[in-house]
């Protein structure tokens, strides 16, 4: 059963293991759910250690930082920001004779750290994202508390909520206000 990758895209599944809907908002509490963030979403991790921990929950918190900017312009210079922090390096690759720009962390000091890896992960996500023409269609929900981040696929481009469990909810409460006028 998967636990962490709803969309596979490490950018979205990683800023998302931060909840507030839930009772206890963290979803990556010890190393062993780590270590299974990283299984599921295809990422070499050996034994996670509580190092490597600290540092993928400080690099989820500059993801959500980034996604948290309310207009696609502000999101890219908070990610062009971030960007030119972390040890990527970029090559083209063939992929059946068209090229494409693969990111990768830093592999002349050897095997990046993990947090490395799934920040420059997360950062080639978002800008396939925006390559695509989403980058206008990532938002984050507006059910408060809960603030997941999701790509608007609708054909109308309007999506508000990141599941049907918060659109009832918010649908839900907006019928209650009304109701108490």
């Amino acid at each position: 059963m998967r636990q962490f990758a709803e969309t596979g895209l490490v950018a979205i599944d990683l800023a998302n293991t931060w909840d507030e809907w839930l009772d206890a908002p963290e979803r990556l509490p010890d190393v062993a759910a780590l270590g299974r963030f990283c299984h599921e979403l295809g990422e070499p991790a050996g034994a996670p250690t509580d190092a490597d921990l600290d540092a993928v929950r400080r690099v989820r918190t500059r993801l959500r930082d980034v996604l948290a900017h309310d207009t696609p312009e502000l999101r890219t210079r908070a990610l062009a920001r971030w960007s030119a922090e972390l040890p990527i390096a970029a090559t083209v690759e063939d992929h059946d004779g068209t090229p494409r720009l693969s990111l990768t962390a830093d592999p002349e000091r050897g095997r990046a750290p993990l947090a490395a890896r799934l920040a420059v992960r997360a950062v080639a996500d978002l800008l396939d994202l925006a390559s695509s023409g989403d980058w206008d269609r990532l938002r984050l929900c507006a059910a408060r508390p809960c603030r997941d981040a999701f790509v608007d696929r609708s054909r109308p481009g309007r999506r508000q909520f990141c599941s049907t469990r918060c659109a009832n909810r918010a649908h839900a409460a907006a019928s209650r206000a009304r109701h108490r006028i």
